[in-house]
């Protein structure tokens, strides 16, 4: 396990604004400098900034956040998390810095070769207490798409979930779903319930395998556009909720560990997850996925591409996770699905929520 202190007391004679935004939390990380902090996780109804320095911990009680002293900066993390990726594809396996524990957290799913595992080992082997290997007794797999169900859009076929509709800097909208629904471009996307066109897929991307199509950091890694332009179609920027609620969409950003999250999609709903990791690469049907973002929500076939959210705040496009078969607004147990980055994307293309 890492070597962690406890949280540190803020100063008794200083009463800064407690640091309850995320923006806030990440700059203030940002300036510190990857060397001397770890990252920024959230906890009790604030934001923890890890530092690896006394006055990195002062400099985060001034600014009303919870510093706690760690043994790794983000720039070993991520020196380890690259390694870990030189490794290439390793079937049924995931891993990403954890912020709370200041390691690289590796899981082993079902299926994994052994020589794969035995190279996963070697790089923690060369860190010690740096990376915790975890076994999952369960397997990875990208969300079915020809499975049936309500307020999905279908493709030739495939069944997926619409994520959130956008703009570009003309008034353009499109919806976002995921690249592996139908990867390529020039094909139309339908309402699944009443076959109204929505309009073409203009661009899409999923995995990098080795051919650097996705770095996460500035390109998403799976992710298509879909012109919402249908004579008949009307795109509003909301999603809507099991039950016939509908949330409206404010605003987006990157996510924040341990934060609450709900997942929607044409099949299943989950309303009760947390962001459990924020930069994963995800090794999954032969593609390897930069930078992704997981949590512990269920989902099922057909949910992929559907968006995930806090709030009004967009975070999230469903990729791919674990094999569940019972999903529900009060799932609960050892789940692991990933999703497309939403800012990312936006960033990428040019787009904005609205």
């Amino acid at each position: 396990m890492a070597t962690v202190t406890a949280t540190l007391p803020a100063t008794a004679d200083e009463s800064p604004k407690p640091l309850t935004s995320p923006t806030r939390a990440a700059a203030l990380a940002h300036d510190l400098g990857d060397d001397r902090t770890g990252g920024v996780y959230y906890k009790g109804g604030r934001f923890v900034v890890t530092v690896t320095d006394q006055a990195a911990a002062q400099t985060v009680r001034d600014a009303g956040g919870s510093p706690q002293l760690v043994t790794r900066s983000a720039a070993e993390l991520k020196s380890i998390h690259l390694k870990l990726d030189q490794l290439g594809n390793i079937p049924q396996t995931t891993w990403g810095a954890e912020v709370d524990t200041n390691q690289v957290s590796v899981e082993i799913f079902d299926g994994v070769p052994a020589a794969g595992r035995e190279r996963i080992e070697e790089v923690a082997a060369a860190h010690p207490g740096a990376v915790r290997i975890n076994r999952v007794h369960s397997k990875l797999k990208f969300k079915a798409t020809d499975l049936r169900g309500a307020n999905g859009i279908m493709s030739r076929g495939s069944l997926c979930s619409a994520g959130f509709n956008v703009k570009n800097s003309s008034g353009r909208i499109y919806t976002l779903t995921a690249g592996h629904c139908e990867p390529g471009t020039g094909n139309t996307w339908y309402m699944d319930y009443n076959s109204t066109e929505i309009g073409l897929q203009t661009a899409y991307n999923f995995g990098s395998g080795t051919g650097g199509i996705c770095d996460g950091a500035n390109r998403g890694c799976d992710w298509a556009t879909i012109r919402a332009d249908g004579p008949n179609i009307n795109p509003l920027g909301t999603v809507r909720y099991w039950g016939g609620d509908y949330r409206q969409i404010e605003n987006s950003r990157y996510p924040a560990e341990n934060e609450s999250i709900d997942r929607i999609g044409v099949s299943s709903q989950d309303t009760t997850g947390n962001v459990t990791r924020t930069n994963i690469t995800v090794n999954i049907g032969g593609k390897t996925l930069y930078s992704m973002l997981e949590s512990n929500n269920c989902a099922l076939g057909g949910d992929s591409g559907g968006p995930a959210l806090h709030g009004k705040t967009a975070l999230g496009l469903l990729s791919g996770g674990t094999d569940e078969t019972v999903c529900n607004s009060s799932s609960s147990g050892n789940y692991r699905n990933f999703y497309t980055k939403v800012q990312t994307v936006l960033n990428e293309r040019g787009l904005h929520v609205y």
